[in-house]
């Protein structure tokens, strides 16, 4: 018996170390995989990249011989901008839109510095693609997109700024000295999506969603890409959100596997630039200009389900018509709500419509205005002349537009929930710069409240939330994203080079 017993503890034994060679073995050649193609595509790739570096230089050098950097000649410097976009279109012609983009949104650029690559593989990334399985679909599809992008040019430095996680952990699987940043707007995937699917406490879209067989498949469908996704954060080498409570969720998930793979532990928040000095230009706050407000409640935002528009409704016609919101008739008396948004296809069209329906089915519809793709001197227009700036959306990453609410010096009414409530509408010099909400009653109460202000109060918390809004401005954003791509730098000239 004693021998048996032996022999099976010895075939066990050599069982484990046959087991852990396997293992050993798999990863040995997958990463040896992963630095074949990487090295393939280096040598594919490498062509491109001097012609691409010699056309920049040759640019440069033309560009600061003709003297057009002096920033007296900002109009100049986009005469020739099309010459400098490097790659196509997908229908061959050069990308000029997105110069056009550029130019919309008041950015400076050096020309001859900027190249644009074009990617033909974007459709594996849209949601519609996958009506099932989305999140994953994406994700994967995303690995696609990047190999189409590799193909093209491999990066000295990658950072993702789109949320395609999945593809900064392909780079290090190809290139491994390759450092890599990710600036997370909104994590794919978060602890308050996973409690939305309680019927109890879930909101958002899909709030109560995991009851039943279905929902706990779903449930699990959840925490397993939760797993894959906190796994490819763990190989970021550095880590910035647009928020605190971006912040918050990315150290949950990425944190351990980033301490695991020995990253840096710290998650960096990196606020989005907004045109704060543009707004306060253009919009004063003083005694005077309050005569030139109109008791206008203004929602910016898309046409999309999560930013609640619905709710907005409902919370203006309880103000309207319940008549003991928080305070008197004559203070709501001739309001009005203003919804300015995008309208980007066919379901945004059909969503809009439905909303109409539900303003006159709540005997509203003369006191809403809906303005669909407005221009920004429209929207600047209507900044100036509203009175109070609202925030539908749970748990919104940031909230660029109650920004510019603020910087406007409107009266924010957010959602009591993510940016909005723990960066944007906090107590700032002594008192508040707007109000939270999170049920209709709230929203009708916040609303109230707003528009029966004295005329003191109301100009102190525009100024206010105009003072707490040049935490946001371009220049802030730009002094701590130096910061951290100085960090990719210095971390790319430790590395060895491939060239």
């Amino acid at each position: 018996m004693g021998y048996n017993m032996r022999l099976v503890y010895v075939k066990l034994a050599i069982t484990v170390l046959a087991i852990a060679l396997a293992i050993s073995a798999a990863r040995c050649f997958t990463k040896y995989a992963g630095q074949t193609i990487g090295w393939s595509l280096r040598q594919r790739t490498s062509a491109r990249r001097g012609a691409i570096l010699a056309k920049v230089k040759a640019e440069d050098k033309d560009y600061r011989s003709n003297d057009r950097l002096s920033p007296k000649s900002d109009d100049e410097d986009w005469e020739k901008v099309e010459s400098y976009v490097a790659g196509s279109a997908k229908n061959g012609d050069i990308g000029a839109d997105d110069w056009e983009g550029v130019q919309r949104f008041n950015i400076h650029l050096h020309p001859p510095t900027i190249v644009f690559l074009y990617l033909q593989t974007r459709h594996y990334v849209l949601s519609s693609t996958y009506p099932h399985f989305t999140l994953l679909g994406q994700s994967l599809g995303s690995l696609i997109l990047a190999y189409d992008a590799f193909s093209l040019l491999v990066p000295d430095i990658f950072v993702d700024t789109m949320g395609y996680a999945f593809t900064l952990a392909l780079s290090k699987f190809f290139f491994a000295a390759v450092p890599t940043g990710a600036y997370v707007h909104y994590p794919t995937i978060s602890t308050d999506m996973l409690g939305s699917l309680d019927k109890n406490f879930g909101q958002g879209l899909n709030a109560g969603t995991g009851k039943g067989w279905k929902g706990s498949m779903k449930r699990n469908y959840w925490h397993m890409f939760a797993w894959m996704y906190s796994w490819v954060g763990g190989n970021v080498d550095v880590v910035m959100t647009n928020s605190s409570w971006t912040q918050a969720h990315m150290r949950s998930l990425w944190g351990p596997n980033r301490v695991q793979r020995h990253k840096s532990s710290n998650v960096e928040v990196v606020f989005p630039p907004v045109a704060v000095e543009k707004l306060e230009q253009a919009i004063d706050i003083s005694t005077e200009s309050e005569n030139k407000r109109e008791k206008i409640i203004l929602y910016i935002a898309q046409f999309r389900p999560e930013k609640n528009h619905a709710l907005i409704l409902r919370a203006f016609s309880a103000m309207l018509h319940s008549g003991n919101a928080g305070a008197s008739n004559e203070a709501v008396k001739g309001a009005r709500l203003v919804l300015i948004g995008s309208v980007r296809h066919s379901d945004d069209a059909t969503r809009v419509y439905d909303l109409r329906l539900l303003a006159h089915e709540l005997k509203i519809k003369e006191d809403v205005e809906f303005i669909c793709d407005a221009s920004w001197p429209e929207i600047l227009d209507w900044l100036g002349k509203s009175w109070v700036g609202v925030n539908g959306m749970w748990n919104e990453h940031f909230g660029i537009g109650v920004v510019e609410y603020q910087a406007a010096g409107l009266v924010s009414v957010v959602n009591d929930s993510g940016g909005p409530k723990e960066d944007i509408v906090i107590e700032y010099d002594g008192g508040p710069t707007g109000f939270h909400a999170a049920s209709v009653s709230d929203y009708a109460a916040g609303f109230s409240k707003a528009l029966s202000l004295s005329g003191e109060e109301t100009i102190a918390i525009r100024r206010r939330a105009r003072s707490s809004a040049k935490r946001f401005t371009e220049e802030a954003f730009a002094k701590r994203w130096v910061v951290q791509m100085d960090r990719l730098v210095e971390l790319q000239k430790g590395m060895p080079s491939h060239r």
